[in-house]
Formats: structure tokens, sequence, C-alpha cells
């Protein structure tokens, strides 16, 4: 960061009568969508807050609340800020999308706009980035929403440009928001509308006056949308158009109808504020007369900019900037995302096909990946679950003669995992030549500014993207460009042996001189660069121009200026054409005329251009070979699978097994790496068992799971389902129903017809799904038919356990099914589970979560180092111990009678009773009983106090003893110590059912 950025943000006091918010005139109203999707609720209100800081007096915002119908319990919240001189309505859209993903949403009018209150303040963090803060105190006190302290909710906060800015505003100075996705917007007001390519400064800028003038007018006027300007008020919400929808629901509340009439300012002199800030009229006519930036203007701008805020950021952010952006183009989401970088915090940088030059909305993939970053850090585990790193969308072309024809948009299809900056990872330099009519002239280009600075170059028109369509739809966003002869310096490199994909913002070092006495003691020029076809047609990605300052001293000045940021790939074919101009319509220029020179500092000169080779994009149109090569493959391999298959079938079955779920003898497997994975493993399970697979990290329990489903081959041994050998393919395969490691969704299907696909892809006939019958096991209800991004982590796993009960398997394997559920969650799956195995099937589950197991399970086997260490019935295994569990009515007042009872080392009161530890050789549980009796005291109960993990940790601690040594081979009839409890199976369930429900 510059050392002349400065933090300027003073804390608001404000009135206890104020900090009571407020709420006039809420309504409620159900809204959907559409008429046929009535998924949330909509509550319409005004909320106040202080008109000034540390102010008695107050305005309302005109609010809407989207909340959930199906929310199970309180929920994230998230803000949606609007882009300038738009109003709640323009969010409305994305709104409604979140909160048919399960959030609850609050979209605002900010102050200056619509119906709400106040004046335009540019963001000001006193004023409007202070009503975001009073909005978040406001939700904490809704108990619709999640909190994560006292008034402190669970929330995050997105909005594009104007609404851009506010967000990452307000977390800087709010450190309860705890995730951001702000688009399109920009990092300093001052660097936006004042640029300048050479670096030269604060106050060293061109005025975009084009650009500023259409913001200062839509803000005087107090227009909702400016006719013609769609993206004036942002980029647009993802997936949405930019203007105000029509439709989506009924609206209640306060409308845009009623926002004060606009009126001009006495204190402003000529300019017509509006609801502007009398301070800001007076700054923009100043501006607007001198063509330069006063100090103050500067100032302000830059306090309400996020450069002000970005180092007290530390939410995770997704960066979302559009490459089709005059106004803000993608070296202000560079600026944010370095500053962003040092402070740590986690950072996704998309450059997307949208911007406020954009002819059409920001894609689908947008919307996509703004819920899934909220998916992530507002009600899951975000660094897990959310992608980090840079990605690109890019139109697909292909070669042809040395024309590129536009494929179509491939959405987030070129990611890298660390965002490269605008100098990209690598670079490569073009030489230049003077072009054209210049190639092959002596000396420096003379070229003329007009007096007036008129006629112009014409780069773009701000505002109007639907212009860029004009260009036949160009790779890269190009549209109409036209230079003036006689004002412009080109240069062009060679015709490109390769295509070139340039990522980033390349430099070009000119030299500058002036044309004689009286010219001025600076110029101001525009610098841009074109991709130009063989035949000559010249294309300006994007739309964007550099302008830039140099002085003018005795002689020519080199100076060096970083052309605008591009994703932009030239053709093999296609050469770069470097232009200089004078002037360029969108921007202010010196009236007075003069005579510039533009040269290169020396022949070898040229363009310094940033790749990013790790961002890599499939080309459309693939010769035949590419497709036909791989076909051969998967042709010539499947025929070598059917041989083999064919030479080595899976083994005649077993009669005498024939009602045997599984039965596993000898079981071994070895990596390549020398690890032995399972060694000598053999088991049995019966049916209507819950059998529990248990071991430390690395005992061989997935590589178990993963040989008894055929998919990973056993160096030696045999495994059995219902007396038939396990192969790969082997029809007994589909008696069985698996989830190991958890099987991918489509989060854009509901869960019914991710079931569907999943078994459409078995190939086996819909009929035999019984879909119904899962799902009314698995307890997914109405979810079913809502799109899975709307689930939770528990009715995803519910999803899964769904997905494998399919056609009802009789056997039934699951690889940690309670990994990432609440207690709740985890009590709901574990009856599923019970309730599966009650019909008669068998279940088999690997978990680390031994008092669930102990709860779920009738038996266990456990492993360490891939041998079997035991197996039996969940109370065998567990065993009596040295521990028992006294019921008595006051276990603290009768612990010191019971400590001096002979034999007892140990009495402490639990919850549900007295624990007491018996000493060895004293006469045991008899004599305690005994003793306890005679003393008078009523005793309710005696029961063994030791759990699962107890018997676990004996066990396995017990086999770290044997490490390095061959332990013996499982007695005769070790696994006779689960089969031979089939008889009484249904008994042990039982048991285990009503010692589950003692334990809950």
């Amino acid at each position: 960061m510059r050392a002349w950025l400065t933090r300027v943000r003073p804390r608001v006091t404000v009135p206890v009568a104020i900090l009571a918010v407020a709420v006039a005139g809420a309504t409620a109203t159900a809204v959907a969508p559409g008429a046929d999707d009535p998924s949330y609720r909509v509550i319409d209100q005004v909320i106040e807050v202080p008109e000034e800081p540390g102010g008695d007096t107050a305005i309302g915002l005109d609010t809407s609340l989207f909340l959930p119908d199906d929310a199970p319990g309180p929920v994230p919240a998230i803000l949606v800020a609007h882009g300038f001189a738009g109003s709640k309505e323009t969010s409305r859209e994305e709104a409604a999308e979140l909160a048919e993903a399960g959030f609850a949403v609050l979209t605002w009018t900010a102050r200056g706009f619509g119906a709400s209150g106040g004046r335009i303040g540019l963001n000001d963090p006193d004023y409007e980035v202070a009503d975001v803060t009073h909005l978040i105190d406001w939700l904490a006190e809704r108990p619709e929403i999640r909190l994560d302290g006292e008034g402190d909710p669970r929330v995050g906060m997105t909005g594009g440009s104007y609404g851009g800015a506010v967000t990452l505003l307000a977390a800087g100075a709010d450190d309860r928001i705890d995730a951001i996705a702000p688009r399109s917007t920009y990092h300093d007001l001052a660097d936006a509308l004042f640029p300048d390519a050479s670096g030269g400064g604060p106050g060293n800028g061109v005025f975009k006056q084009m650009w500023t003038g259409l913001l200062f007018t839509a803000g005087s006027a107090g227009t909702q949308d400016p006719e013609g300007l769609g993206g004036l008020v942002g980029p647009g919400a993802p997936g949405t158009p930019g203007e105000d929808p029509d439709g989506g629901g009924a609206r209640g509340g306060a409308s845009d109808a009623d926002a004060p009439a606009p009126a001009p300012d006495a204190d402003t002199g000529s300019v017509r504020c509006g609801r502007f800030r009398a301070d800001f009229c007076a700054m923009y006519e100043e501006a607007a007369e001198k063509g330069r930036p006063s100090a103050d203007m500067l100032d302000l701008l830059h306090r309400n900019s996020p450069a002000s805020a970005v180092d007290d950021i530390t939410a995770p952010t997704l960066l979302v900037q559009g490459m089709q952006d005059t106004l803000f183009p993608l070296d202000q989401a560079d600026a944010t995302a370095r500053a962003l970088r040092d402070n740590g915090v986690p950072l996704d940088v998309m450059w997307t096909e949208g911007g406020h030059d954009a002819a059409e909305p920001e894609g689908r993939d947008t919307a996509d990946a703004i819920r899934d970053w909220f998916d992530a850090w507002l009600r899951g585990d975000g660094p897990d679950e959310a992608e980090t790193g840079f990605s690109v969308t890019r139109p697909q072309h292909v070669s042809n003669g040395g024309r590129s024809t536009r494929q179509g948009t491939v959405p987030r299809a070129a990611r890298a995992e660390d965002y490269p900056g605008l100098e990209g990872t690598d670079t490569d330099t073009l030489p230049l030549a003077p072009a054209g009519s210049a190639r092959g002239q002596d000396g420096p280009q003379e070229i003329v500014a007009p007096p007036g600075g008129s006629p112009a170059a014409l780069s773009s028109v701000p505002g109007l993207g639907a212009l860029s369509r004009l260009g036949g739809g160009l790779p890269g966003g190009g549209g109409i460009a036209v230079d003036i002869p006689g004002q412009t310096a080109v240069f062009s490199s060679d015709p490109l042996d390769e295509d070139l994909t340039v990522t980033g913002a390349p430099t070009v070092t000119v030299r500058v001189g002036g044309g004689g006495d009286d010219a001025p003691a600076e110029a101001v020029l525009f610098a841009k660069v074109y991709d130009v076809t063989p035949d000559g047609m010249a294309t300006l990605p994007r739309q964007l121009v550099a302008p830039f300052r140099v002085s003018l001293g005795d002689g020519p000045s080199d100076v060096e200026v970083r052309l605008p940021a591009i994703d932009h790939t030239f053709a093999e074919g296609h050469s770069l054409r470097l232009a200089v101009s004078t002037g360029d319509m969108a921007y202010a220029q010196p009236d007075t005329a003069a005579t510039y020179t533009v040269d290169l500092p020396d022949t070898q000169a040229g363009l310094t251009l940033p790749l990013q080779p790790d961002l890599v994009t499939p080309r459309a149109m693939l010769p035949a070979w590419t497709w036909a090569l791989p076909l051969s493959a998967v042709i010539v391999a499947a025929a070598l699978l059917l041989l083999g298959r064919r030479r080595s079938g899976p083994a005649p079955a077993d009669p005498g097994l024939a009602d045997v779920p599984l039965r596993i003898d000898g079981l071994t497997k070895r990596f390549p790496n020398g690890h032995l994975a399972v060694d000598d493993l053999s088991l049995r399970v019966e049916r209507g068992q819950v059998l529990g697979l248990l071991g430390p990290n690395g005992a061989g329990k997935t590589t178990t799971l993963r040989m008894l489903m055929g998919l990973v081959r056993p160096d030696a041994g045999d495994i059995r389902i219902f007396g038939h050998q396990v192969v790969p393919g082997t029809p007994a395969l589909a008696r069985l129903g698996s989830f190991v490691e958890g099987p991918g969704h489509l989060p854009h299907l509901s869960g019914r017809a991710n079931l569907e696909l999943y078994w459409r892809a078995t190939g086996r006939p819909l009929g035999e799904s019984r879909v119904d019958e899962a799902v009314r096991i698995a307890a997914l209800g109405e979810a079913l038919d809502r799109p899975v991004r709307t689930y939770s982590q528990g009715m995803r796993q519910r999803l899964s356990i769904a997905q494998a009960m399919l056609g009802l398997p009789d056997l039934l394997v699951l690889d940690e099914p309670t990994n990432g559920l609440d207690p709740p969650q985890i009590r709901e799956m574990r009856d599923v589970l019970v309730a599966y195995a009650a019909t008669g099937r068998t279940v088999i589950i690997s978990s680390h979560l031994l008092a669930e197991v102990e709860q779920t399970c009738t038996h266990v086997v456990v492993m360490d180092r891939g041998r079997h260490v035991a197996a039996g019935p969940v109370a065998d295994i567990v065993g009596e111990g040295d521990a028992v569990l006294v019921g008595v009515d006051d276990p603290a007042a009768v612990a010191d009678r019971v400590r001096a009872i002979d034999g007892v080392a140990e009495a402490e009161p639990a919850e549900d009773g007295l624990v007491v530890r018996l000493r060895e050789g004293q006469g045991g549980v008899a004599r305690l009983v005994a003793e306890l009796v005679s003393s008078g005291l009523d005793v309710h109960r005696v029961v063994p106090r030791r759990r699962l993990e107890d018997a676990f940790l004996s066990l396995i601690t017990a086999g770290e003893r044997r490490v390095g040594e061959r332990a013996e081979p499982p007695p005769p009839g070790a696994e006779g110590r689960i089969a031979g409890a089939a008889e009484t199976s249904g008994r042990a369930s039982a048991r285990g059912d009503t010692e589950a429900g003692e334990r809950s």
C-alpha cells in the first residue's frame, strides 16, 4: 500500500433513543419468484437510522427482508447492496435466489435514493457505511437469524459497483461480517475517476469526464434506472438483468414512487445537486471546469473508497470483476486483491464477462459462485469447502486462416491456484515498429491535439454496453473504436507465429516530445493496444484505453505506460498494434491546440506482455483424431477387460453361504509402496446385524470396504456376498448398496432428480429402484423436491444414505455416515440405520465416533494395522471392567458412605448415579451390593460402567505393545463370535435399542 493512504473512520455515537431501531409500517407478505414457488416470504419495512453522526434525528431506509419458509431453525443472513442510482428492487431477483437457497436476505435502498431518506454521500463511512452497521444490529434482534454471539449475527454481504464498494467498506468497519462477495467495484474512487497510466500519483490523473458526468447526473436527477444507461446502476445481479424487474411477487411498504423530487441546492451555485450532498456538487463543478480534482476532492473520494478500509478487512472475500468495464477496470480489483492477500484473507478472484459496459449481465456461473461462497463460509466448513485462487471466464475460439470466430463463453473454465496480479507469472516482450504510413519513416511520429480537444478518438461510450455488439461479437468483447488521422501515432508487431494469451496489464515505454516553443508544459495522451487480423481488421479488446500525463521539459521525455489489464488471446497470424492518441471522447482534455512527437526509445523496444501459463482453456472444433484416438483406446480397453474377465471369472457360488450377507476369509492387500493395508483379515456378518468396523487411522477400514465393493483387487483372500465371490462386475454386487468417502450430488438438481439419475446409471429398470421406500427410511420428506444446493449438511448426508439404499439392498455399507453432522443430525441418522436393519437387512458402518457406534451397532469388529484385533457383540467387547454405576437418589450425599466400604477404591458422583471403582480381590460387585443394602441405602440399579471407548483403547494399546511382532492368528471360531450370535441377533438388536434409548 502507498504510504499516503491513511485510515479515516471516526466512531459514530448515537443517542439511546435512536439505537432502539424503529420499524415503521412493517408488513409481511408471502412472495414467490414466480406464481408457483412460494418458498420464502418477504417483510417490507422502513428502518430508522441516525441522519447525522451523533445526531438526534433519524431518516428511514426502505428495506425488504426475505425469509425462507422451510428453515429448520435460525439461518445465516446476507445483505445485498444495490448499484448507484438503483434501489432495493434492483436486488430483488438476487435476494430471491439466495432466499431459495436457505438464507435470510436483507435488501435496502441506500440513503439518497428511492424511498429512503437522507442525501447521497458516496459511501461515506459516517453515513452509508454506518447504515450497514445499524442494519446488522437490527438483524441481530430477529429470531430468524443465526447468532455467533450476543448482538453478532452470522452475516455475509454482497453487491455490485456502488454496492460492492459499501460491501468492502462495511467489512472493514464491522468485524461481525463473516464473508463478502463484492462485484465490479472500485478500490479507490479517486484513481478510478482520475486515472493515470504513468503512475503520476494523486491529482495527476486524467478526468474521466463522461462517466463522472453520468454518475452525477443520475444522482442529481434522482432517477432509479436512467434510460439507456443500463450499466449505470451496476453490473447487474449475477445471472439477471441490471434493470429493476417488473415481476417477482407482491411489494409492500414504501415504493420508489414515494421518492422526494430533486430540487436545486442554493449552496452549490450552478450545479443542480438533487439529492447529492452539497460538498460533492461543489467539488464536481470545480473538477469539471478545471479538468483536475482538487486536493479536498481527492481526500474525500479516497476516504469514501475501500482503499481506506481494506487493511482492516478479515472476512473471506470472493472478488468478482467484470472485464468489460471502462468505469472500474481490472486494475481496481487488482489493488483490492493485493491488499487482501497481504492481510492473509481467504481470497478467490474471478474475472468475468460482466462489467458496466457489458451488453449482457454476469453469467450464471457468477451467481453459483457467490452462493457457494456463502454456503462454505456462513454455514459450512469454509477452508475445506471454499474454492480460492484465480479464475477467468474466456470465450472459446478457433483459428481459421488467421480469423477468430467466437464460439461462446466457457464459465470459469480457466483457473489457477493463486492470483498472479496484473504482472502475470511470466512475461514476453514483443518488438514494435512504426505501422502503416509511418513504417519506414525516420524519427518520431508527429501528432496533433486539435483546438478544444475536438474531434477526439472514440474508444467506448460509457454505459452503452450494447454498442460492443456492433463489432460482430468479436473475441474479447471488442466493438467499434475510431482513431482520428493525424492525432494518433501507431506501432505494430510482426504477425504471431502461434496463439498468444495475455493475462494482465501490458506495459510499454514511449518517448514524447513537444512540437515547438509554444507547446504546453505537459501532454495528455491516450494509449491502447489493438488485435489486428491479417486483412487489417482491428479490434480493441474490451474497449479499454489508458490515459496518461507526461511532463515536457527541454527535450523528449520517456514515460512507462501501463496499458489496461485484459485477458485476451491474440490468434496465430494476428499482430498487435499500439496506438497513442491526443484525445479520447470519454475523457477531459486541454482546450489548447498543440503538436507532439511520439517515438519508442530504441529500435528494439516493444510491448511487455504478462502471461499466466497455468490458466488453460480447451479449444473448440478439435481435429477428428483428438476424439477418435481416445475412443479407440476405450474400445481396446473394454475388449481387454472382457477377455480378462473370461480368463479369471469368479469362483462358483457356495450354497452353504447363500443366506450369509458377508464372509471375508484371509483378506490381504499390500500397496506398491510396500504398505500392508490389510493383513489376513477374516470375519462373518449375519442378517439383521448393524456391524461397526472400528480402528484408528490407517487400520485398513476403508481399504477393506473398497475391496468388499470390488473397487480394489485383494492380493489374497476371499470375499463372498451371499455365497458369491466378489470380483469387479459380479452380479452379487447388485445386492449391495454403499456410501464410501462421499458421493457427489449435482447441486442444481432436486434430490429426487439426483436419485433417479444415479439409478439410471446402473442400467437397471427404474421400477426396481424403490426410491419412495428409500426416501421414507432416510426421512428426506418434502426436501426431496428441492435443489440439493439448499440442503443442510445433514440433509445431504441423508440423500447420500438414500442413494445407497436405492433398490433396498440386502447389504448396506457406509463409510463415516455421520461425518460433519451435529448431534441432533447424528441421532436422526442412527434411527435411520437401526430402522433399516430392523427390516432383516444388514448394515456395516465404519466410524470414529465410538459412543455413536455403541448406541447404533449390535456387533463390532476392531482392526489395527490391517489386522483383526477383536470381534463380537458390543456387550461382549465392552465387558464389565472394574467400574460400576450405582443408581442412588442423591449421589453426592452418600459418596462418603460408599467410599468407607471395604473393597471400594473410588466413588464419584455422576449425573445418573455414583461411579464406583472396586479394588481387585475384594469380593467384587456381589459384595458391594450386599454392603450397600446392609447400610440402608436405597439402590435402584448396579450396572457396568465401562464404555466401548475404554474397550477400544485397551485393545489398540495392547496391539501397540505387539508392534513388530507377528501376532498369532485368531483362535478357531473367532469369526463365530459374530456368527454365533446370529440366532439371537434380533434379541441383541432389541436389547441394543433399549440400552441406547436409556443412554439417550
